[in-house]
């Protein structure tokens, strides 16, 4: 597929001081008198999901949680009586779960991190670190309690499971592995822990996988659901209700859009190119495209156009990238039509392959600006769909890629409509009860922005590597990302509780490490 080309030097030159640029944030990080305000930081408890945590390269390890955000805000509040910050901490720098099934077995349940092993054409070549084999066992429960509640993979329903840190329930998915590990007890809820340890102050920065894992699995509901947003609004309410009775005075944050995370906005629509096709190999590639057009495209361009849905497939082109082929399930369904063109054809191969023709191309067009690919999808482009002749078999050139793979316009505004009636709900809920509010959702499309943000010279994006802000699963920050974060979430606390707390400097934190 088409490379993303990132030079080393790029990459330095984003992430080194530019003394034109200015920061971004309202205080900097020296000569503040730090003041607590009305606010009573001793006993600070930050509840989430993986972006609470400090996940990011795609697992949980050592150095993502001592740079998650609450940690970083923590180390603040020590300044004015803030008490020590206990996380559940993985055990290596690696990442990746174990799960015992017997005494002398046990089954690897989750991948380790992602690191960069060099460049391919200019391209980041990622790899599993330590051949992903991981050492962190689930059944081996920590002592707590622990300040950070971040659950990689929960939704907000999820925090209010009861038996959601079982290691009965991790096989039938009912429990999360991450909360088996620092769960009180197999009955327990994560906000029942949260409760039990009476927090004079919370972070809440929940909701993002209600919408963002039917994004990442193309707006599949085989594969995942989207929380409609009532029961979104009646779940998060519960849970501010529990929340608001520990008397605890806080802090919440929105739901970012999808269009804004590298992780949907990296893959190109048109990566197909000769070189691509070929494998390198700019004539063979040549040679596929005249096959293509000759017996695929050709033929069903001429019989759309006839129907007139001749813009759906066009033949390729040899000079630049070509559309990915996929499903639409929201476009009309010409399977009957291209089934009876291609019988009436007179063209033996076409008569032969008419049911097949009408049933796989029925729906299917090329992509196009505004459809979305998923970072995940690049592997998948021209691998095989079992049970198809191998001339038709190639997902995404060939054969179109199915629900999973694309996000398509209608799904995009179906997510980012959910996402901001969850966003309502948040922020009815912070108004209500007085708490803190971080818009992160507006920070993170600026970040996404073409100026960035940048913090004492130094400018971050939402590009993938490049950008410095996003880690290498696209969806989770790097260290300093999550520095911006926690910056928006101390003028938050300040702006609310008259506090002063001094912002974090985004900067001395880890961001991508290049080999």
């Amino acid at each position: 597929m088409k490379k993303i080309i990132i030079s080393t030097i790029a990459v330095s030159a984003l992430l080194c001081t530019v003394t034109s640029c200015k920061t971004d944030f309202d205080t900097d990080v020296k000569d503040i008198q730090a003041s607590k305000g009305n606010a009573d930081f001793s006993r600070y408890v930050a509840l989430g999901n993986s972006l609470t945590s400090g996940y990011r390269d795609g697992a949980l390890y050592i150095d993502g949680q001592n740079e998650s955000y609450p940690s970083m805000i923590a180390q603040q509040m020590k300044l004015v009586g803030g008490g020590e910050f206990k996380q559940p901490l993985m055990a290596d720098n690696n990442g990746g779960l174990l799960l015992a099934v017997s005494p002398t077995a046990t089954l690897q349940i989750a991948n380790t991190k992602l690191f960069v092993n060099g460049f391919i054409d200019g391209a980041p070549d990622l790899k599993m670190a330590n051949n992903n084999v991981a050492t962190t066992v689930v059944n081996t429960v920590l002592t707590g309690p622990f300040n950070n509640l971040g659950v990689p993979g929960a939704k907000v329903a999820h925090l209010l499971a009861p038996g959601y840190g079982n290691v009965q329930g991790v096989a039938t998915k009912t429990a999360n592995p991450y909360f088996v590990r620092f769960a009180t007890t197999p009955t327990t809820s994560v906000i029942d822990d949260f409760t039990k340890q009476n927090p004079t102050f919370f972070s809440l920065w929940i909701g993002n996988n209600d919408a963002l894992l039917y994004a990442l699995a193309g707006a599949d509901s085989s594969v995942e659901t989207l929380t409609p947003p009532a029961q979104f609004k009646q779940y998060y309410d519960m849970l501010i209700s529990k929340i608001e009775a520990t008397k605890a005075k806080g802090v919440i944050a929105n739901i970012p859009s999808v269009t804004t995370v590298p992780a949907l906005t990296t893959i190109p629509t048109n990566p197909l190119t000769s070189a691509v096709l070929g494998k390198g190999n700019v004539a063979a590639g040549e040679a596929i495209i005249d096959d293509l057009n000759k017996n695929l495209y050709g033929p069903l361009n001429q019989i759309l156009t006839n129907f007139g849905a001749g813009d759906r497939i066009k033949p390729l082109s040899k000079s630049g990238g070509n559309p990915l082929l996929i499903k639409d399930e929201s476009i009309t369904d010409l399977k009957a039509q291209i089934t009876g063109a291609a019988l009436a054809s007179g063209n033996p191969t076409l008569v032969a392959l008419a049911t097949y023709l009408g049933n796989t191309y029925g729906q299917a067009r090329q992509a196009k600006t505004g459809d979305l690919v998923p970072l995940t999808t690049k592997a998948d482009i021209g691998s095989t769909e079992p049970g198809v002749p191998a001339a038709l078999s190639a997902r995404g050139v060939a054969y179109p890629f199915a629900d999973k793979y694309i996000l398509v316009p209608s799904e995009i505004n179906e997510i980012n409509s959910a996402i901001d009636a969850y966003n309502v709900a948040i922020k009815a809920a912070a108004t209500a009860k007085g708490y803190a509010f971080v818009d992160a959702n507006s920070k993170l499309k600026e970040l996404s922005g073409n100026s960035g943000i940048s913090w004492d010279g130094v400018r971050y994006t939402a590009k993938f590597v490049s950008g410095g802000a996003f880690s290498l699963d696209g969806v989770h920050l790097t260290g300093r990302g999550y520095g911006i974060i926690a910056n928006e979430f101390i003028n938050a606390i300040n702006a609310t509780y008259k506090s002063s707390l001094p912002q974090v400097n985004p900067n001395q934190y880890s961001g991508i490490t290049l080999p």
